[in-house]
């Protein structure tokens, strides 16, 4: 992927892109079939065909059709978008980013209980 990361895409693009980490890959066809306010044919190719160009997605040809796929493993994009997020919205500060998350969330007791062991064990390593 290049500098440009999933904050920087239209909101077409994100939900493009959302589909196609879901799936692991996906025809135009595919994702269009994905979309709840689905454009023309034409313009999700057209959306891929721009997402490719900015070096998120790759594509392989069968028969006819492109099948495409993300250039970047999910949790890289997800690690970078959410850095973005955190340098933007909260001064860089990760503990006042996952504050926001839990004051907006309502975390069941398995999730609190998860964020107690990632706490503690973030304090065993130091960090």
């Amino acid at each position: 992927m290049n500098d440009t990361d999933l904050l920087q895409l239209s909101r077409r693009e994100r939900q493009i892109m959302h589909i196609v980490y879901r799936l692991g890959r996906a025809t135009a066809a595919q994702v269009r079939d994905e979309m709840d306010d689905a454009p023309g044919y034409s313009a999700v190719r057209a959306h891929l065909a721009t997402l490719e160009r900015k070096g998120h997605l790759a594509h392989i040809a069968d028969g006819p059709r492109y099948v495409f796929h993300p250039t970047v493993p999910r949790e890289d994009a997800r690690t970078s978008a959410l850095g973005k997020v955190v340098s933007s919205f909260f001064r860089g500060s990760p503990a006042k980013a996952a504050v926001a998350l839990i004051e907006m969330s309502d975390l069941g007791e398995d999730e609190l209980d998860e964020l107690e062991a990632l706490i503690r064990k973030a304090r065993q390593e130091g960090r």
